[in-house]
């Protein structure tokens, strides 16, 4: 099995994927042929690393508290 990666094209009304000439050539894919594929959206590459936070309060209700705590000192 061989990993990828490849855009979303559209043909007309349809969408297709293009393969890779260097993978065709070294799996022996031919036209008609049948082939079996794993889909999975890339997701943004800054979700990736950092995850997703998700807070109880908004960040304009933290950011007004900072601000309060901050001029007391």
């Amino acid at each position: 099995m061989i990993e990828t990666e490849a855009q979303i094209r559209e043909w007309g009304r349809s969408v297709g994927i293009v393969i890779p000439k260097e993978i065709v050539i070294k799996e022996r894919i031919k036209v008609g042929d049948n082939v079996k594929i794993l889909i999975k959206k890339k997701s943004s590459p800054l979700k990736e690393t950092f995850g997703i936070l998700r807070l109880k309060r908004s960040t304009e209700e933290i950011l007004k508290e900072i601000d309060k705590e901050g001029w007391n000192e």
